[in-house]
């Protein structure tokens, strides 16, 4: 069965690897999961559009457990998100424990219930080493896990695993990608603030000061 489920939060990564996904798959079925971050509204308004555009399905799953146990910046419950270029102190503020753990594991139930092989997640080499749940080995870890796990041996894949966020966005505009669909402000505001570690990342890889961000920013 040539398809795969893959992890669609509706940012630049996910996008693009959606893009690229439907090039390698005859089926996408994308899930998001809404886990109480304070970008939710936006992320999850740009993965449905993304998967109409490619035609792919998006199941919804909520993880309220997250927001009411969890601490971090970046959900709804948290303090703020700090403004500034990705550091030890700022990065912290981020993490939600073992997130991208916990989407792994339901993502490789939900294709182990459809007979599907395949789980897709946008993990690359730019993924900081803070985030322990991004590292590749983690990834290997888990595959090892869910095929384990599962009867249909599912796989968990991180095609972009060698790419950095500049090799993502070059990716993208080969693919004729259309950045302005995706969502990457971790304020969650109806325009990227342009402040956020993860503004200012987007900004360098889609390369802001070289006039060739499409991206509206509100500083």
């Amino acid at each position: 069965m040539n398809e795969a489920v893959i992890l669609l939060s509706g940012g630049m990564d996910s996008g693009v690897m959606l893009a690229w996904a439907e090039r390698q798959y005859e089926g996408l079925h994308g899930l998001y999961f809404d886990y109480g971050s304070k970008h939710t509204a936006r992320e999850y308004a740009m993965a449905l559009d993304l998967a109409g555009l490619y035609k792919a399905t998006l199941q919804r799953i909520s993880l309220p457990f997250i927001n009411e146990l969890f601490s971090s910046s970046l959900l709804s419950s948290g303090k703020d998100v700090p403004d500034g270029p990705y550091d030890s102190g700022s990065i912290s503020s981020t993490v939600v424990p073992f997130r991208n753990g916990i989407m792994l594991a339901i993502a490789a139930g939900y294709a182990e219930n459809l007979k599907i092989p395949t789980v897709l997640i946008a993990s690359h080499s730019g993924d900081h080493p803070i985030y322990p749940d991004c590292r590749q080995s983690f990834n290997e870890a888990m595959s090892r896990a869910a095929s384990e796990g599962t009867f249909a041996q599912v796989k968990i894949f991180a095609p972009f695993a060698s790419y950095n966020k500049k090799g993502i966005a070059d990716l993208g505009r080969e693919l004729l990608f259309d950045f302005t669909r995706t969502y990457s402000c971790y304020k969650g505001s109806e325009i990227h603030c342009g402040r956020c570690a993860t503004c200012l990342e987007r900004k360098a890889a889609l390369g802001f000061d070289l006039g060739q961000d499409p991206t509206e920013y509100l500083g």
